[in-house]
């Protein structure tokens, strides 16, 4: 019964901010790595950042700069600040827990529902 709720998506204007969390029903975050996802329509779901259960952190190129991963343990949740937002950006984001192999993310079967993220021009 592992339960992710991801929450913070909205509509925001092409080079603003956005803060996503991913909270976890009890404590099933620590000692696994967690990943965000997003998926746009039409399109297959891509891997976008993961950090480890130490908090090493990756990162595809495409958000490089202007995303960061970040957790709290303690809190239960795992978040993704979004700057400069690009409309290409515009997906709805998941996150899931699962295990680092070197830089490799290994997903599990848990995946919260997702939040939308929409950038207009």
């Amino acid at each position: 019964q592992a339960q992710l709720a991801e929450s913070g998506g909205g509509l925001v204007q092409a080079g603003g901010s956005l803060r996503l969390s991913c909270a976890a029903s009890g404590n099933i975050f620590s000692g696994n790595a967690v990943a965000w996802y997003r998926q746009a329509p039409g399109e297959q779901r891509e891997l976008i950042a993961t950090i480890s259960s130490t908090g090493t952190t990756d990162y595809k190129e495409f958000v490089k700069g202007r995303f960061t991963i970040s957790r709290e343990d303690a809190k239960n949740t795992v978040y993704l600040q979004m700057s400069n937002l690009k409309p290409d950006d515009t997906a709805v984001y998941t996150c899931n827990v699962g295990t680092m192999r070197g830089r490799y993310y290994s997903p599990s079967r848990y995946w919260g529902q997702g939040t939308q993220v929409t950038v207009s021009t």
